[in-house]
């Protein structure tokens, strides 16, 4: 981590928390700037990070088209409105056109895109969008399923709503694509 950026964000750390009526050199808040500093840096970690390069890394010439899923991707990201966090599960599949890449790459590419500040439907968007870029493959489809801390703790104030977003491209624009997918990614894993 770049110290001089640390060293910043703590003396904003440090203002806000005296904005808001606290004094930060109490004993209990004495090292929570650098905290904060240090897990907002962490949080936001995939600015720093190339989804596309990630996938290619593990890309692999295979014959197999049939769709390929990854579900129940837990990710955890902070809304850009309110810089609160949401979370919840990804469901990833894809349709491979001659090239494959390793399952733990889809995953990553979800934690990269999870890791800045975000809406939900961008998110979803962004992951169809990198996998058909990177493998090119014959349809993409993402299910992103999340609960938002600002709807539940602010505003509202709602604690049991799960919003779902959804984009797919390619193969999965027909009906019975998409359909089979639903149905894969809505049963319990036995796993």
């Amino acid at each position: 981590m770049n110290e001089q950026t640390i060293e910043q964000l703590k003396s904003h750390v440090a203002e806000t928390l005296s904005l808001i009526g606290e004094d930060a050199s109490r004993e209990g808040l004495l090292k929570t700037p650098e905290r904060v500093a240090k897990a907002l840096l962490d949080l936001t970690r995939g600015y720093n990070e190339d989804a596309s390069a990630v996938l290619n890394s593990a890309r692999f010439k295979e014959d197999y088209n049939q769709m390929v899923i990854v579900k129940d991707i837990p990710f955890y990201s902070l809304c850009e409105h309110h810089i609160l966090p949401f979370y919840g599960k990804a469901h990833v599949a894809y349709i491979p056109n001659g090239y494959i890449t390793g399952l733990s790459k889809v995953a990553r590419v979800v934690d990269i895109f999870s890791h800045r500040l975000q809406v939900q439907e961008r998110m979803t968007t962004q992951i169809k969008e990198c996998i058909q870029q990177a493998l090119q493959p014959l349809g993409v489809m993402v299910v992103v399923e999340a609960k938002h801390m600002c709807m539940q703790m602010r505003g509202v104030s709602k604690s049991d709503c799960i919003t779902t977003t959804s984009d797919f491209s390619g193969a999965f624009n027909q009906a019975k694509t998409r359909e089979e997918f639903l149905s894969l990614i809505a049963h319990q894993s036995h796993a």
